[in-house]
C-alpha cells in the first residue's frame, strides 16, 4: 500500500517513485502492469502507437486527444501565422519555427533541437543502437515509430491522404511535406541568405553551401559530399548497382528518387506547379528553372570574370572558356570546343 507522509506524498510499492497527487500514482502504476483500460468508442484504438491501428490508453486524457484525429478538429492556433493543431503541445513545439529557439541540447556533443524528440532520435547516432526490428525482413531501427512506417514498405499501406489532390502517403511527415506543394508554404529560412524551404532537410543541405561542408566522404575513392544522396549516388558509379526497377517498363535505376521522377512519365502527372503562370513540372527542379524567366534572377555568378547565369550547368560550360579546357568533340573530324553550341555549330559544316 502506497504510504502517506508529511505533505501528502505517494510513493509507488513497486518502485519507490513518489507523487504529490494520488490519481497520478495510479496512473503511474500502469507502466508497471501494463495496464490501459481506456478504449478509443470510435475506433477502438489503443493508443501510444504512430498510426492507426488498436492499442488501448493508459491515461483518460489521451482519448480526448485521441478522438480529435477522427473528427479532425484542431482547436489550438499559433498566434503568429494562426496555423491550427491537435494538441496545445503541437503550438508550443510549432512556434520555434518563428523565434528559432532550440532548447534540447545534447550533453553529448552540444546540438540543439527544437523538438524533444528529434534530440531523442539524435542521441542513437552517437551510440548507434537500433533496438526495434522488422519481423518481417529483420532490419533495425532506431525508434519503434520507423519499424511501424518500414513495415509499409511490405504491406503497401498508405494511411495519409491529401484532402486536396486525393495522393496517399505511407507516412504523416509525407504527407505534411506534399501539401506545401498546394500551398507554397516554405517554413524553413536560411538565417545566412533568408532563402525559404518547404522541408528542414533543403535547408539543412543549403546552408552546406555556405559553409562550404562536405561531411560524407566515399570510403572507395575519398570523393567528398555535402548530401549523403549524393554519395550514395556517387558509389553506384563504383558497383554499378541499379537496385531500383520501374514496374511499369522494367527499365532500372542506382537511385529510388530518379525512378519516382521516371514513372511520372508513365502516369503523365506534373506535380510541381508555377505560381506565378500556372505552368506544370514534373521535376521541381524544373519548376525553380522556369521560375528564372519571372524573376530574371541569375543566382551563378563565374568568379573569373563576374559574368551571370541562371543555370549552374550554363556557368561550368562557361567556365571552359578561361581553362581552356575543351571537353567537346567532334566524332567526325575530332576538332575540339569548350562549349557545346560551338560543337553543334561546328558540326553543320559536315
Amino acid at each position: 500500500m502506497p504510504k502517506e507522509r508529511g505533505k501528502s506524498v505517494y510513493d509507488c510499492d513497486i518502485c519507490g517513485k513518489s507523487f504529490s497527487v494520488k490519481v497520478n500514482l495510479a496512473t503511474h502504476k500502469f507502466t508497471h502492469t501494463g495496464e490501459k483500460p481506456h478504449h478509443c468508442d470510435i475506433c477502438e484504438q489503443k493508443l501510444y502507437q504512430y498510426d492507426i491501428c488498436g492499442k488501448s490508453f493508459s491515461q483518460n486524457c489521451h482519448i480526448t486527444k485521441h478522438k480529435l484525429t477522427h473528427t479532425r478538429e484542431k482547436p489550438y492556433h499559433c498566434d503568429i501565422c494562426s496555423k491550427s493543431f491537435i494538441r496545445r503541445s503541437a503550438v508550443t513545439v510549432h512556434k520555434h519555427i518563428h523565434t528559432g529557439e532550440k532548447p534540447y541540447h545534447c550533453d553529448i556533443c552540444g546540438k540543439s533541437f527544437s523538438m524533444r524528440v528529434n534530440l531523442a532520435k539524435h542521441k542513437l547516432t552517437h551510440t548507434g543502437e537500433k533496438p526495434y526490428q522488422c519481423d518481417i525482413c529483420d532490419k533495425s531501427f532506431a525508434r519503434r515509430s520507423a519499424v511501424t512506417v518500414h513495415k509499409r514498405i511490405h504491406t503497401g499501406d498508405k494511411p495519409y491522404h491529401c484532402d486536396i489532390c486525393g495522393k496517399s502517403f505511407s507516412n504523416c511527415s509525407g504527407l505534411t511535406c506534399h501539401r506545401r506543394i498546394h500551398t507554397g508554404e516554405k517554413p524553413y529560412h536560411c538565417d545566412i541568405c533568408g532563402k525559404s524551404f518547404s522541408m528542414k532537410f533543403n535547408l539543412d543541405t543549403h546552408k552546406l553551401t555556405h559553409t562550404g561542408e562536405k561531411p560524407y566522404q566515399c570510403d572507395i575513392c575519398g570523393k567528398s559530399f555535402s548530401r549523403n544522396g549524393a554519395l550514395a549516388k556517387h558509389r553506384h558509379t563504383h558497383t554499378g548497382k541499379k537496385p531500383y526497377q520501374c514496374d511499369i517498363c522494367g527499365k532500372l535505376f542506382s537511385l529510388k528518387g530518379n525512378l519516382t521522377t521516371h514513372k511520372l512519365i508513365h502516369t503523365g502527372e506534373k506535380p510541381y506547379q508555377c505560381d506565378i503562370c500556372g505552368k506544370s513540372f514534373s521535376v521541381r527542379v524544373n519548376l525553380v528553372t522556369h521560375k528564372v524567366i519571372h524573376t530574371g534572377e541569375k543566382p551563378y555568378q563565374c568568379d573569373i570574370c563576374g559574368k551571370s547565369f541562371t543555370q549552374k550547368n550554363h556557368l561550368s560550360r562557361h567556365k571552359g572558356i578561361h581553362s581552356g579546357v575543351k571537353s567537346h568533340h567532334c566524332d567526325t573530324c575530332g576538332e575540339s570546343f569548350s562549349e557545346i553550341d560551338h560543337l553543334t555549330t561546328h558540326r553543320l559544316i559536315h
